[in-house]
């Protein structure tokens, strides 16, 4: 028995409209949430079309000529835009009869391609027991006959297991969803052994240490600590019959812990370093979770996760704006003060689910609307934008002067000096070991 995809009812309109528009085929994301039980598609998404792809299209059709790079790109992007609890759960085909032959083999191929290059940016690991089958969907332009398989993007020889395709209404109108607000004050030193002073680099080394006191900290979930394996609506009354949006809010508080290490001693690293990258601010998190009794686990989890991602998302995005406005090469640098983009939450037609953008103080509602439309195909009306937070700053501070080699000497002697400190029991006894041997010698001299 397979997998079961309930879907979000308008979805089966968007994508019957979108058939009327192949020639030959269109490509597109599934997004959505994995549960234990089931899995929940809310929104499908279509590649965006290239310029270039007018002019292939004149000649005969083929799927070969599917630009694999473009749409894993768009994913990157998608993901981007998505709240804890949400993911790019597969993707789409919808072709000509013709096509249809060779269709399965390419959505194979994609899901991999989309997978590996999503799970590169991710600063945690999934679960053991987490859902990896990931869906591949593919329609008949002419026939609009429906093929959901799946596919394990654990197993690099998994095969094609079938899958069904259900859809319903209202179908995020009661999830659950969780917020919080996280205080970052984040240091990160620059060695100066880095090459360019490698600042994107050195920035994912150290949210990648943060992201693991993120995984080890405390939730609480309206105020309470609750056991993991509970379920998060217990003793909460569910309204049956409410096919509006009514989103179940929970407040969360994040306690993070001082000490990390079971054990008491630890090792101190004396390093040279050019300077430091300061991340300081607060920031919004949101996740959402199905409300067919979720597990407390579960929604910590796509919490934690949010936290983690949206961070390290804007940080990646400032990255391509400096690479954008001042090269990839920078020999040297003096102290920087940078804003983080401003996190933005966006309503969903017919569902209690937001998504979720980046914006620079300088760029005008006008750009975050028709990045809606090219990414998630999706009309936005500027007054529904809600921007969640206060600014977030990146404060690059080399130290006062470029370490020379006279300072680089000095930094080495008082490490030399540490480790006589931390021996001088071994130093001092081989010095009396020594003057006894001279002491020695001297006498029997005599």
């Amino acid at each position: 028995m397979g997998r079961t995809y309930l879907v979000e009812e308008g979805i089966g309109q968007y994508l019957t409209e979108l058939s009327t528009k192949v020639k030959p085929y269109v490509t597109g994301l599934l997004i959505g949430q994995c549960s234990p039980q089931r899995d929940y598609v809310i929104r499908a998404v279509r590649t965006p079309p290239k310029e270039q792809q007018q002019e292939e299209s004149l000649g005969p059709p083929k799927l070969a000529s599917l630009d694999e790079e473009w749409i894993t790109t768009h994913a990157s992007q998608v993901s981007r835009m998505l709240p804890g609890g949400l993911l790019v759960l597969g993707v789409f085909m919808i072709a000509t009869p013709e096509l249809a032959k060779d269709g399965q083999n390419a959505l194979r191929k994609l899901i991999f391609s989309v997978e590996k290059s999503l799970s590169k940016r991710r600063l945690w690991k999934p679960a053991e027991e987490e859902v990896s089958d990931r869906a591949a969907l593919q329609i008949c332009s002419a026939t609009k006959k429906v093929v959901c398989r799946t596919y394990d993007v654990q197993d690099p020889k998994s095969s094609a297991k079938p899958a069904d395709w259900k859809y319903q209404s209202a179908l995020t109108a009661s999830w659950v969803a969780l917020g919080c607000t996280v205080n970052v004050n984040i240091h990160i030193p620059l060695l100066a052994t880095s090459p360019n002073h490698d600042l994107e680099k050195n920035t994912k080394n150290g949210l990648n240490r943060w992201s693991k006191q993120i995984e080890d900290s405390v939730f609480l979930i309206n105020g309470q600590v609750k056991d993991e394996d509970t379920e998060l609506l217990e003793g909460q009354k569910k309204f049956r019959g409410n096919t509006q949006p009514s989103t179940q809010f929970s407040d969360v508080k994040v306690l993070t812990q001082l000490c990390q290490g079971a054990s008491p001693r630890s090792t101190a690293t004396v390093q040279v370093c050019s300077g430091s990258i300061n991340l300081r601010g607060a920031v919004k998190c949101r996740a959402y979770i199905h409300s067919n009794k979720p597990k407390v686990k579960e929604a910590i989890q796509a919490l934690k996760r949010d936290i983690i991602n949206t961070l390290s998302d804007r940080c990646e995005i400032l990255f391509e704006d400096l690479i954008l406005n001042e090269g990839p090469q920078k020999k040297n640098f003096g102290r920087e003060y940078h804003v983080l983009p401003q996190r933005l939450f966006v309503p969903v037609a017919g569902s209690s689910v937001m998504l979720s953008d980046y914006k620079f103080g300088d760029e005008a509602a006008g750009e975050i609307q028709e990045r809606f439309v090219e990414m998630l195909d999706q009309p936005v009306q500027a007054e529904d934008m809600h921007i969640a937070e206060d600014i977030s700053t990146v404060d690059i501070c080399p130290v006062t002067d470029s370490p020379s080699d006279t300072q680089q000497a000095q930094l080495t002697k008082a490490t030399l000096l540490l480790k006589l400190q931390q021996n001088m029991g071994l130093v001092v006894a081989a010095a009396v070991a020594v003057l006894a041997s001279i002491f020695s010698f001297n006498y029997f001299s005599d």
